[in-house]
């Protein structure tokens, strides 16, 4: 993803459905989200890359859910990513500071904690302070599911409907609104905010992530990209550029199968209101393929052997 610029009034120049090329992809090898330059989380299923949507607001804005985290007034933002990694930076600049969200997916650990596909969203206060709005509303089944809301205290959320249970874990006090989550918080420069999002099993039990343990996932997924990536053995021009894109084709990957889905996404037709709505989210012959020939000619044998 080549980083892209956003402005406060980018909204009205877009509409309510920002372009494609105005989102950054996480993932841990097993689902995937979408995040808008406005903070926006508008795509997210779980546990699966094919599972219903719990977000689904990229493909309708006023029922389809969304996770929304961003300065209360902002002039500009910009996304990229953090080095050699995964892990996705949008920072926000306004009149009184500068600030970002730390958007990652972590990856390994023991079993239960792969069965939670935890999404974290860490927000960081980098120059001034900075006054943050934050709503969560989740939209379960592509809008078709009602849930309860559940707060057993200022921190921890449970969104209960009948085929998944979600955790909403959060540094900052939340508060009701109907079903949904929602508040604000000011962050000063140096400090820190940590939201953690989390599939609830039959086994778990919520809890909230402070802001120490976030610190310590973000670490441990910088490392574990890193890690991947330096199986690479290309060193032509571009080099930087052809390590992102391998980045992304892993991103895409269904690590219990080694299959390589087309694209995270679905139901996008051409423009708003077309038609051609296909759904990428499975393994497209001719397009793994060329994934997977992309992939071996890096040195990335192991990806290969595990889609064979």
């Amino acid at each position: 993803m080549a980083r892209f610029d956003s402005f406060a009034g980018s909204s009205a120049i877009f509409g309510v459905y920002p372009p494609i090329a105005a989102h950054g992809l996480i993932g841990d090898l097993r689902t995937a989200a979408l995040v808008a330059t406005d903070g926006t989380i508008d795509w997210y299923c779980t546990p699966r890359f094919d599972s219903p949507s719990v977000f689904a607001a990229i493909l309708d804005h006023s029922a389809g859910g969304h996770f929304l985290l961003a300065p209360n007034l902002w002039t500009r933002s910009t996304q990229f990513y953090f080095p050699d990694t995964n892990v996705l930076i949008t920072r926000f600049f306004t009149l009184d500071g500068v600030g970002e969200i730390q958007d990652f997916m972590p990856i390994g650990g023991n079993p239960a904690d792969i069965e939670r596909h935890r999404l974290v969203r860490r927000v960081l206060c980098a120059r001034g302070s900075m006054n943050f709005n934050f709503r969560v509303a989740p939209r379960m089944d592509y809008g078709r599911e009602d849930h309860v809301l559940n707060l057993y205290d200022p921190n921890l959320a449970i969104f209960e409907a009948p085929s998944l249970t979600l955790g909403l874990s959060s540094t900052i006090s939340l508060t009701r609104a109907q079903n949904d989550v929602t508040g604000s918080f000011v962050l000063k420069e140096g400090e820190t905010a940590t939201f953690m999002l989390t599939r609830v099993t039959e086994s778990d039990t919520p809890r909230v992530c402070p802001n120490e343990e976030s610190t310590r996932l973000f670490a441990e997924t910088v490392e574990y990209w890193r890690k991947w990536l330096s199986q690479s053995r290309y060193r032509g021009r571009w080099r930087e550029t052809v390590h992102r894109s391998a980045l992304a084709l892993k991103l895409m990957t269904y690590a219990p199968t080694g299959a390589l889905i087309a694209a995270p996404t679905t139901s996008l037709p051409e423009q708003v209101g077309g038609e051609r709505n296909w759904d990428y989210r499975y393994t497209w012959i001719r397009d793994a393929a060329f994934s997977v020939y992309a992939l071996l000619r890096l040195g990335f044998t192991e990806e290969a052997r595990a889609f064979v």
